[in-house]
């Protein structure tokens, strides 16, 4: 039987992911990953996100699906494959504390990117791509977190706020898929994980819907700026965690 804490925050949590995940088209493993990490083993946590991610993921992107850029999307493909093949070795073989500490430090320099007012963004070529296909592949592995980075690369890229929260999702389709393959073939998909996954689907469900609903009522900068100050503060907490152990 779960304990009384992650009755009620396991759900608060993915209801406040899937909530800006809505809104932004990303954020739902970086946020859900470290908070519930908290209160649940990550090697359990990053399973049963990337369950509900899938699902989120083919929901938000087949109502997107005419913004995808896909001149930008299809070249990344065979980079993501190399990386997510790296990342869930690493998850398998890592300490638990030192998948802490890796995963505060990312939270931590994407918490701060976000936080930051950023008045213009650096365009990049296209074969920035291929190293950064590959480290997205790891850390959405090893730490079930990627979307920063091809939020980055796509609008550092060029493209415009409707694209990058319909190519996204799109990413996460497809990234959602390898991964169940993957951990399905370790081993780390069980009866336990299902039920979880299944238990806080209506949960996803409704902060989506009504992230979709706050979507263009809320000022997007100040809806990232927010997430940042919170990823912030849980990577802090999270490195803390890893070096007090």
């Amino acid at each position: 039987m779960p304990s009384t804490e992650v009755l009620v925050f396991a759900p608060l949590i993915v209801l406040l992911a899937y909530l800006i995940f809505g809104i932004s088209g990303f954020g739902s493993t970086l946020i859900a990953v470290p908070l519930l990490a908290h209160i649940l083993p990550l090697k359990f946590v990053i399973p049963v996100i990337v369950v509900l991610d899938c699902v989120g993921a083919f929901s938000m992107g087949f109502k997107l699906r005419a913004s995808v850029w896909k001149a930008e999307f299809l070249p990344l493909l065979p980079f993501l494959v190399v990386g997510l093949l790296i990342g869930a070795f690493v998850l398998m073989n890592l300490s638990t504390q030192w998948l802490f500490a890796g995963l505060g430090i990312f939270v931590v320099i994407f918490g701060a990117y976000y936080t930051i007012d950023r008045k213009s963004m650096m365009r990049v070529p296209r074969w920035v791509g291929a190293p950064l296909g590959i480290i997205a592949g790891i850390t959405s592995s090893a730490f079930g977190v990627g979307g920063p980075l091809y939020v980055f690369y796509f609008t550092a890229r060029g493209a415009t706020p409707d694209q990058v929260r319909a190519t996204v999702p799109a990413v996460f389709s497809f990234t959602t898929v390898a991964r169940i393959a993957i951990f399905a073939g370790i081993g780390l998909f069980n009866t336990d994980v299902l039920i979880a996954a299944a238990l806080l689907l209506p949960v996803m469900a409704l902060g989506m819907w009504c992230g979709h609903r706050l979507h263009g009522r809320l000022s997007r900068d100040q809806a990232i700026r927010f997430i940042g100050g919170l990823l912030l503060l849980n990577g802090i907490s999270l490195l803390v965690r890893a070096f007090a152990t």
